[in-house]
């Protein structure tokens, strides 16, 4: 009997495949477990058309993701820390305080999780925060950091 799988089933298959198996797993087990159903014409077609729509979505994401991506590329974002004797910083400046600061300056508003910041950044200068849109598009925002006293 052949069953497409509504969510994960360990060593048959993921949520979506199409698998043939014996009639008593499928009735006694699958079927009765809601963790599948009989792969007739009218769940092959539900199935295809939602396959379809997933992919029409992922496709909307992806291009929103990239149309951000240039959006992005070429801005810069200026911020200031507090510091000491001798350029010393005090504290650091997190992905937090930089998403508030592109959403400020530049209106954009970009999730902290996105941004790929290794360590905080603890002096001045200018550093390039790569910013992670969508697994296949990644873009750079300037940040410039100022001292103050």
């Amino acid at each position: 009997m052949k069953v497409i799988l509504i969510s994960d089933v360990k060593s048959l298959g993921k949520k979506g495949d199409v698998v043939e198996v014996n009639d008593g797993y499928a009735r006694n087990f699958l079927l009765k477990k809601k963790l599948g159903l009989e792969a007739n014409a009218k769940n092959l077609n539900d199935l295809k058309l939602k396959n379809a729509h997933d992919e029409k979505r992922r496709q909307e994401i992806y291009e929103d993701a990239k149309k951000l991506a240039e959006e992005l590329s070429g801005k810069s974002v200026t911020m200031s820390i507090k510091t000491g004797e001798g350029g010393r910083a005090f504290g650091s400046i997190s992905t937090k305080e930089i998403s508030a600061e592109i959403t400020a300056q530049l209106g954009i508003d970009i999730d902290k999780k996105k941004m790929v910041l290794n360590s905080p950044i603890k002096s001045e200068g200018t550093f390039n925060i790569p910013v992670k849109l969508h697994p296949d598009v990644t873009a750079e925002i300037k940040v410039i950091v100022h001292g103050k006293d």
